[in-house]
């Protein structure tokens, strides 16, 4: 499951977790992330930026081995995310991506691998590929 926590200002962290919090546990996220409330629902409305589905960012695995040095069980990753006002904001998309909300599958990925090909000809499947 993933539960949500919002700063002051436009930022949020999401956290996957195997089980429902409980109420200390709770109070922990809350002063990890410097006092940001937790958000009792399964999604939130809105734009937003923030890492790459497919990317487990450095920071991510820092706050999780932390929350784990707290005696919080179960963290599987913490992302966090910034509200933007329109989809059209510039960051870098080899990083980050657009998301429309967020819900209980930002983290999940669905991709399967492309079959290995072999290739006798590199310049001719060079020109395959161009086109």
């Amino acid at each position: 499951m993933i539960i949500f926590f919002k700063t002051e200002s436009t930022h949020y962290f999401a956290v996957s977790i195997d089980k429902r919090p409980d109420y200390e546990t709770i109070k922990k996220f809350k002063w990890v992330f410097g006092d940001a409330q937790f958000i009792d629902e399964k999604q939130i409305d809105g734009q937003f930026v923030g890492p790459r589905q497919v990317m487990i960012t450095p920071w991510s695995t820092n706050a999780v081995e932390i929350t784990q040095n707290m005696g919080i069980e179960g963290v599987q990753r913490i992302e966090e995310f910034v509200e933007t006002t329109s989809e059209k904001k510039d960051f870098d998309k080899m990083l980050f991506q657009s998301y429309n909300g967020l819900d209980q599958d930002i983290f999940t990925i669905d991709i399967q691998p492309e079959p290995v090909l072999d290739i006798e000809n590199i310049s001719e499947y060079n020109q395959k590929e161009k086109k």
